[in-house]
C-alpha cells in the first residue's frame, strides 16, 4: 500500500482572464519543482488556459476536472476545475466585465473548496479591481472579497519579498482616511496577527518594528499633530507588556533599511504605499501577498494584471511560484487517508 500524499492541494485561481494570470499559471506549472511543493489545482477556465499555453509554448495539456478528487496532479497535465465562463477568443489586455465576473467566480469556488476540506490553501493570480466593479462586485480587491466570502470581520495584508516582510494597518483607502482609521486597538490587532503568522512559519519570537505615520515618526511632536503618541505608542506598549519583541514607532525611512539588513523579522506599515513601495523595490518579481486573519490560507502574486503585455507570452512567473511556495508552507496538515487532520486556522 502506497504512503498517503502529504503535499497540500493548492487551489490556484486564474484571476482576470484578460490579464497575464493564465499565462503565468501555465509557465509556473511547466516547472516540475512546483509539484515537489504542492498539488496544484487551477480554478478557472480550461480553454483559456489552453490558449495561454499555446501563447507561452508551455507544452502542457489541460484536463478539466469536475472536482479535486478526480485530479491527477502529475507534471505535464494541468488539472483545472473548469467553470466554463470565458468564450473562445476572448480579447487579451482589455478591461472586461466578463473577466471581472470570472475572477469573482473563480475565487468564490476556491474558497468553498478549502472550506469543504477539498483543498488546503488558495493562491491567486491577479484580478482587475475595475473589471470586478464593472461586473457588479464592489470590493477594493482580493483581500476584502475573501473577507466577505469567509465572513471574516477584519484581515490584514502581509507582503513578503526577499529580505523583507511587511504587514499593513490600512490598505485600500485614501491617505487622509487611513490616518483617521488608525487607532491603538487596530494597530495592536495587526501586530498580533503578524506575530502569530510568523510564529506558525517557524520564527519562535519575531522581532517587529512599527512605523510611525509622520516623517521621523513625529520626532516627539515636532511633525504632525501627535498621531504617534495617540495612535501607535499605546499599542506598542501593550504588546511589550505581553513580552513581545516590538519596537516603535520608528521612522519608516530607516526602519525598512534596518529590516532588510536583518534587524527585524516584520515591519508594521501604517498605510498602503508606506509598505508597498519598499517591498516592490526589494523584489517585485518575487514578491508575495499573504492575507492574514482568514480561516483559509491565501497567498497571491504581488503584481497586477499587466494588460499591456497580456497575451504576448512575456509575463514572468517568478512571483506566482514563490506564492505557491508560501501557500504550501502555510497550509495546515492533512491526513490523506481520513480527510483533514485539523480545520484551517490561519490567524
Amino acid at each position: 500500500m502506497s504512503a498517503p500524499d502529504t503535499r497540500p492541494i493548492v487551489a490556484i485561481t486564474m484571476g482576470d482572464a484578460s490579464g497575464i494570470g493564465p499565462e503565468i499559471i501555465m509557465k509556473a506549472l511547466a516547472r516540475h519543482e512546483v509539484y515537489d511543493l504542492c498539488r496544484p489545482l487551477v480554478v478557472g477556465d480550461a480553454n483559456r488556459l489552453r490558449e495561454a499555453g499555446a501563447i507561452t509554448g508551455a507544452g502542457l495539456e489541460v484536463a478539466a476536472r469536475p472536482s479535486p478528487a478526480e485530479a491527477r496532479f502529475t507534471p505535464g497535465t494541468v488539472d483545472c476545475i473548469d467553470l466554463g465562463l470565458i468564450p473562445p477568443g476572448h480579447p487579451w489586455g482589455q478591461l472586461s466585465a466578463l473577466s471581472g465576473e470570472g475572477a469573482f467566480r473563480f475565487i468564490e469556488r476556491a474558497t468553498r473548496l478549502v472550506e469543504a476540506g477539498e483543498a488546503d490553501a488558495i493562491c491567486t493570480a491577479p484580478l482587475s479591481k475595475e473589471a470586478l466593479h464593472a461586473a457588479g462586485h464592489k470590493y477594493p480587491g482580493h483581500t476584502e472579497l475573501l473577507a466577505h466570502l469567509t465572513g471574516t470581520p477584519e484581515v490584514s495584508m502581509m507582503l513578503v519579498a526577499p529580505r523583507l516582510r511587511v504587514i499593513h494597518v490600512t490598505t485600500h483607502i485614501g491617505l487622509v482616511d487611513a490616518i483617521r482609521k488608525i487607532e491603538p486597538a487596530l494597530v495592536r490587532r495587526v501586530i498580533a496577527r503578524g506575530r502569530a503568522t510568523l510564529r506558525k512559519s517557524g520564527i519562535a519570537e519575531p522581532r517587529i518594528g512599527v512605523c510611525g505615520i509622520n516623517p521621523h515618526a513625529g520626532e516627539n511632536g515636532l511633525f504632525g499633530h501627535g498621531e504617534e503618541a495617540e495612535k501607535i505608542i499605546p499599542a506598542v506598549r501593550a504588546c511589550q507588556a505581553e513580552g513581545w519583541k516590538v519596537e516603535g514607532p520608528l521612522p519608516a525611512d530607516t526602519l525598512f533599511y534596518r529590516a532588510a539588513r536583518g534587524d527585524f523579522d516584520l515591519v508594521v506599515a501604517m498605510y498602503h504605499d508606506q509598505g508597498h513601495a519598499p517591498v516592490k523595490v526589494m523584489g517585485l518579481e518575487a514578491g508575495v501577498n499573504i492575507t492574514v486573519g482568514l480561516p483559509v490560507v491565501r497567498t497571491s502574486v504581488d503584481h497586477g494584471t499587466a494588460f499591456d503585455i497580456a497575451g504576448k507570452g512575456l509575463a514572468d512567473e517568478g512571483s506566482l511560484i514563490e506564492a505557491l511556495r508560501q501557500a504550501a508552507e502555510l497550509a495546515p496538515g492533512r491526513e490523506r487517508a481520513g480527510g483533514r487532520a485539523d480545520p484551517p486556522s490561519h490567524q
